[in-house]
């Protein structure tokens, strides 16, 4: 008994002192070996971060709007202060605002092109809104495409590179090769559903937008309709 436990302690004291080995690779490693379809990668990674956090803000600040505007426009507007409604519009940095601006300005011509030019200033705020977001949700499918493509092209070259190893052809060169081709999926599906997620928000954030402005276009006709 005694010799067997001392071949367990010596086993394990073998296993301890054995140096480790080397550490895992960092993330900036493993993308030098994912070739060159990394660097169409990195940009659309670029791109898709710059556009969210540009778009996000964009939509933030224009979903903002005082809680009173539309009671103070309404008031203005029963008082005959024309004027004064439309300074506040013009005041108000708002997608809402600047829609109303138009349909003041067309106050005393006939309802129908009232409603038009609001309906027209309305599909130029929404427009600015969705800048960028048709680019956004190409990376969302062109990012996974790119890296299954990067992975293909690099398990073409592993297989060649086993091919040549010949009867020196060990693990480590079929497992290395593999895992490097397979580097380039992992990152298209990274900015793949980055770029997927972050463009089903912030499309939420307008359609949020869009309800508020033809609900506040609804109101204004309304309210051009009401007796004097």
């Amino acid at each position: 008994m005694k010799p067997f436990l001392l071949q367990i302690t010596e086993t394990t004291a073998t296993v301890a002192a054995t140096p480790a080995v080397e550490g895992s690779q960092s993330l900036f490693d493993l993308a030098l070996k994912g070739g060159l379809v990394m660097i169409p990668l990195a940009i659309l990674s670029i791109m898709a971060v710059y556009l969210t956090v540009e778009r996000y803000l964009t939509i933030k600040k224009a979903s903002k709007l005082d809680a009173h505007f539309m009671a103070n426009i309404k008031d203005m507007v029963l008082n005959g202060n024309i004027k004064g409604a439309k300074a506040l519009c013009e005041r108000t940095n708002s997608p809402i605002a600047r829609m109303l601006d138009k349909g003041i300005s067309r106050i005393g011509k006939p309802l129908q092109n009232i409603d038009v030019s609001i309906q027209n200033a309305g599909n130029l705020e929404i427009n600015k809104l969705e800048k960028g977001m048709p680019t956004l949700a190409t990376i969302s499918g062109a990012a996974p495409m790119l890296g299954f493509l990067g992975t293909v092209t690099g398990m073409v070259t592993a297989f060649y590179n086993m091919s040549q190893a010949g009867s020196n052809l060990t693990v480590s060169l079929l497992a290395g090769g593999i895992y490097e081709a397979l580097v380039t999926t992992v990152t298209g599906l990274i900015i793949g559903i980055f770029a997927y997620v972050a463009y089903n928000q912030l499309t939420a954030m307008i359609e949020k937008i869009i309800h508020q402005m033809e609900a506040s276009s609804v109101e204004f006709i309304d309210l051009l309709q009401e007796p004097a």
